[in-house]
């Protein structure tokens, strides 16, 4: 059923998703810095892109919080957005709520992507 769930959700919302967590990535790349912002955005964009059958556990130290607060300053917010607002759309419709839970779960990550470790189920 995930599979059915993944294909259906790369056509209506997953593509973009994907593509912004990308595009994310690739700027946080130009910089040596935020080369480790870049490679876990690019974790992330294969979750935006297919999630179902897989979940999200936080954790993390201190640098984990010092990278969340300089993720959300500069890319988190504009993520989280798209997200929410996709997701609201989506569930306007019944058939459409297990995709915008997959929206939420993506607009909470684009908070705290740092320390998460995304586990198949």
């Amino acid at each position: 059923m995930s599979i059915l769930g993944n294909i259906l959700w790369f056509i209506f919302g997953g593509l973009w998703q994907g593509l912004s967590w990308t595009l994310a990535g690739v700027l946080w790349s130009i910089t040596i810095v935020g080369i480790p912002i870049g490679r876990q955005c690019f974790k992330m964009a294969s979750l935006a892109f297919f999630p179902f059958g897989k979940e999200i556990q936080y954790g993390g130290g201190t640098l984990s919080v010092i990278a969340n607060i300089f993720w959300v300053i500069f890319s988190g917010i504009p993520l989280a957005l798209s997200a929410l607002v996709n997701g609201l759309l989506l569930c306007i419709t019944i058939v459409g709520i297990p995709f915008g839970k997959q929206c939420f779960k993506m607009a909470k990550l684009a908070l705290t992507p740092f320390g998460a470790v995304i586990v198949k189920t």
